[in-house]
C-alpha cells in the first residue's frame, strides 16, 4: 500500500511538516520536530488516500484530510502520553519527559487546531462532521478508559467500547472520509466506515498482545508498559474471566491497587499461557482483521 502511494504520502509529509511549524511560539516546533523524527507508519492518512483511491477521486482535497488525521493521531499520542505518564514512544523519549507535560498538552491542542483548519478548507460539512465526530469519540473512549483499566469488573463488551472510541474511531473516520470527499454513495462510505472500525480495533487488540510478547524494538516501548500501568488489556481481561480465587487475587492487587513487585510480570505472563488467553487474543484479532 505505501507503494502505491507513495507521491501522494509525500505531498501529505510536506503538508504536515507545514502545519506543524508555528512562527510566533518556538516551543511548538521543537515538540513537532521531535514527533516528525520518531517517524512513524502512516497508516491512518494511507488509509484516507487509499479510499479516496478507490473512489476514483481526481482532487487534492485526499491529501489535506490525510494530513488532518495525521495531526488529530499525533495530537491524541501528546495527550495520551500524559495521561499514561509514559516515557517512551517509538522508541523515543515522549515529549512529556523532554520538555513537561503543559507543553504536550499545549502542542497536542495547536495540532488539533491545526487539523480543523484543514478540514475547514476543504469546503466539505460532510468531511467535517466526520472528523469532528470521530475527535469527540476518541476523547470519551479515553475517559471510559480512566474508570475501566484498572477495574477487574472490566469485561469484553467494556473493552470492546473502549477500544472503538481511543482507537478504531480514528481508523473509521480515516477511511470514511476518503469516501466522502470523492462524493461516494452512503452505501460505499458506509462499507468504508465499517472496515475501518473492523481494522482498528484488530490493530488494537494486536498492540494488546504485543505488549506481553513483543520486543521493545518492534514496540517502540517497553514490553510489559501496559501491565506496569496496570490497564486491563484484552489477555488480561479473558485471563481474570478464567481465573480461580488465588489468582484473582493476583489480578486484584497488580491491576486495581496497582501493587506490583519483581516477577509479578511473568507470573502474569505464566497465568495468561496457562488460560491460553494470549492465543485467543491473537485468534480475536485475526477474526476482526
Amino acid at each position: 500500500l505505501a507503494a502505491l502511494l507513495t507521491d501522494d504520502m509525500a505531498a501529505v509529509d510536506t503538508q504536515i511538516a507545514r502545519r506543524m511549524a508555528s512562527e510566533h511560539a518556538p516551543r511548538i516546533s521543537e515538540v513537532t520536530a521531535h514527533l516528525v523524527e520518531a517517524g512513524g507508519k502512516r497508516l491512518r492518512p494511507m488509509l484516507t488516500l487509499a479510499a479516496a483511491r478507490l473512489c476514483n477521486y481526481n482532487g487534492q482535497n485526499h491529501i489535506h484530510l490525510a494530513a488532518a488525521v495525521e495531526l488529530i493521531h499525533t495530537a491524541t499520542l501528546l495527550h495520551d502520553d500524559v495521561v499514561d505518564e509514559s516515557q517512551q514512544r517509538r522508541g523515543r523519549p515522549t515529549a512529556n519527559l523532554l520538555w513537561d507535560n503543559k507543553s504536550s498538552v499545549l502542542v497536542g491542542d495547536y495540532l488539533f487546531s491545526r487539523s480543523f483548519q484543514l478540514m475547514v478548507e476543504t469546503g466539505s460539512l460532510p468531511v467535517l462532521d466526520t472528523l469532528a465526530n470521530a475527535s469527540a469519540t476518541i476523547a470519551e473512549g479515553e475517559v471510559l478508559q480512566l474508570s475501566a483499566a484498572s477495574n477487574l469488573a472490566t469485561d469484553e463488551t467494556i473493552y470492546l467500547q473502549v477500544v472503538r472510541g481511543k482507537t478504531a474511531a480514528l481508523f473509521s473516520a480515516a477511511t470514511k472520509v476518503g469516501g466522502v470527499i470523492a462524493n461516494a454513495s452512503d452505501e460505499i462510505t458506509q462499507a468504508l466506515y465499517d472496515y475501518g472500525d473492523a481494522l482498528g480495533i484488530s490493530f488494537q487488540i494486536v498492540d494488546d498482545l504485543l505488549d506481553f510478547n513483543g520486543t521493545a524494538t518492534n514496540l517502540g516501548k517497553n514490553t510489559g508498559d501496559d501491565f506496569r500501568e496496570h490497564k486491563l488489556t484484552l489477555p488480561v481481561i479473558k485471563a481474570v474471566a478464567l481465573a480461580d480465587a488465588e489468582e484473582r487475587a493476583f489480578w486484584e492487587r497488580t491491576i486495581e491497587k496497582g501493587d506490583q513487585q519483581e516477577g509479578d510480570l511473568e507470573h502474569a505472563i505464566v497465568l495468561m499461557t496457562k488460560h491460553n488467553t494470549l492465543e485467543a487474543t491473537r485468534q480475536d484479532a485475526l477474526e476482526w482483521a
